[in-house]
């Protein structure tokens, strides 16, 4: 009997796993079980030529190969290493104790090579809690485990150096330092001609983190504001560096040797399922978990299948996705700022002076109707973006704007300005006037903070107040 310890994603995070290989006369031939899914059973063929083309001895005998707990469903190819190991191990072709003692995380290639897996800053994490002495990783992904901290990361080109290495005969490859900090760049908000209250909006939405829609006719410029909306956002903490990082490697989309530094944008087409938005069967993060930190973009928003938006509402509401899917349950976070456009119309043409709706009243009505009231309510801001003139005049820049968004935030996260009397008595009017909901007057009252700490004011009053009751009922 040997044993090797490795881990697989469950959502974002790693769950330990114990490899365990048992050796026995009879009939030669290898199992693997353990709820192994398609691509561990495969790991058998991958497991056996690599054990050879690294010039090691396959065992001849009954192989078995348990992957503990046997009640959880594995999947991935993160497993083959930990496997070539438990094998090399069990035939005493490598130190048992020491195999025992460290994590191993990578896919074994047909000729010994070690391939980076999703999820190696996850997997880092994990090995520090369990205690091991080290981590074995491919030399692609030595970058991103090193971020975890705790552990020793040993980088392996292939199965041969890794043993010689547990053997004391062989250094790992060398770890390079990650990568130095990327300029803000993007996209500049001093691009935008016009529009002052969609960039008031905007601004207001980066401050206070709040949700916004954006209702307008074909090109009124909704998406060049929205895609500069990152610029105006304070830049990532190292935390939520970590945080994103650890999100976009078990999603699969992290470059080798990568660390994620810009704040993220995500812009899904509106055919995207619900799957695609909040997670899908095998408990990926979903877009909404993607642009955690960062800002989603949906535009179209009612071209969006019904139960997409509807998907929406718990993220809208509690910044996190909660998962409950055949695999398995998994909470997602998922704090982002969504900000969503749709034209007035199906034409689009509704409300501009210069060209005609073509819409019936039942059509326009059908079209509006897509967005429920109950998702509509989540969005904080909305807000009409009529066609601005091509001659209007450019409005501040990003760096501008990011300094009052980034003082705001400090005002807020010192709890904010509370709100005067007159700031109350003008809500508890709108409250029957607008018909505004229980949620939909707390964000009344958190926009207005918003306004008020945008402005340096420690107190919130009428005008502030007045103000977010303005972008209340602009849109839809």
């Amino acid at each position: 009997m040997a044993r090797a310890l490795t881990f697989w994603l469950m959502g974002i995070t790693a769950r330990r796993v114990e490899v365990e290989a048992h050796l026995v006369d009879g009939v030669p031939s290898f199992v693997v079980v353990g709820l192994a899914d398609r691509a561990v059973q495969e790991a058998r063929q991958r497991v056996r030529s690599g054990i050879t083309s690294a010039e090691y001895r396959f065992p001849g005998t009954r192989l078995t190969v348990n992957l503990a707990p046997a009640q959880e469903r594995k999947e991935g190819s993160g497993f083959d290493l930990a496997i070539a190991l438990a094998v090399l191990a069990v035939s005493r072709q490598v130190p048992v104790e020491r195999v025992a003692r460290v994590a191993a995380a990578a896919e074994l290639g047909l000729d010994g090579r070690l391939r980076p897996v999703r999820g190696a800053l996850a997997m880092a994490e994990a090995a520090r809690r369990a205690g091991v002495e080290a981590l074995i990783v491919a030399a692609e992904s030595a970058v991103e485990a090193g971020l975890g901290g705790g552990v020793e990361i040993i980088a392996a080109r292939d199965l041969r150096h890794a043993v010689e290495i547990l053997e004391g005969r062989a250094e790992p490859a060398p770890v390079p330092d990650p990568p130095a900090a990327e300029d803000a760049g993007g996209p500049d908000l001093g691009d935008v001609r016009g529009q002052p209250r969609a960039r008031r909006a905007l601004e207001i939405a980066a401050a206070g983190r709040h949700n916004l829609l954006m209702t307008g006719p074909p090109g009124s410029g909704k998406t060049m504001l929205a895609r500069r909306l990152p610029s105006i956002l304070p830049p990532l903490d190292p935390g939520e560096r970590l945080e994103v990082t650890r999100i976009h490697s078990a999603a699969g989309l992290l470059a080798p040797g990568t660390l994620v530094r810009r704040r993220p944008f995500r812009a899904p087409h509106h055919s995207a399922s619900a799957a695609a938005l909040v997670g899908n069967a095998r408990l990926r993060p979903g877009e909404v978990s993607l642009a955690h930190r960062g800002v989603l973009f949906m535009d179209e928003l009612p071209e969006f299948a019904r139960p997409a938006l509807e998907g929406l509402r718990m993220p809208l509401e509690e910044r996190r996705v909660h998962l409950a899917r055949a695999h398995g349950a998994v909470t997602l976070p998922a704090d982002c700022i969504v900000v969503a456009a749709m034209n007035p119309c199906p034409c689009g043409m509704a409300g501009d002076p210069d060209r005609e709706c073509t819409c019936s009243t039942v059509r326009r009505s059908a079209y509006l109707a897509r967005i429920s009231g109950p998702l509509l309510d989540r969005f904080d801001l909305r807000v009409e973006a009529p066609r601005a003139a091509a001659h209007a005049e450019p409005g501040e820049p990003s760096e501008v704007v990011a300094g009052r968004v980034a003082s705001a935030r400090q005002i807020l996260a010192a709890g904010g300005p509370r709100l005067e009397p007159g700031a109350t008595a003008l809500l508890d009017r709108a409250v029957g006037r607008l018909h505004l909901s229980g949620r939909g007057a707390d964000r009344a009252r958190r926009v207005a903070g918003t306004i008020a700490a945008l402005a340096g004011a420690d107190r919130a009053g009428e005008e502030h107040m007045a103000e977010a009751l303005s972008f209340r009922g602009a849109a839809g």
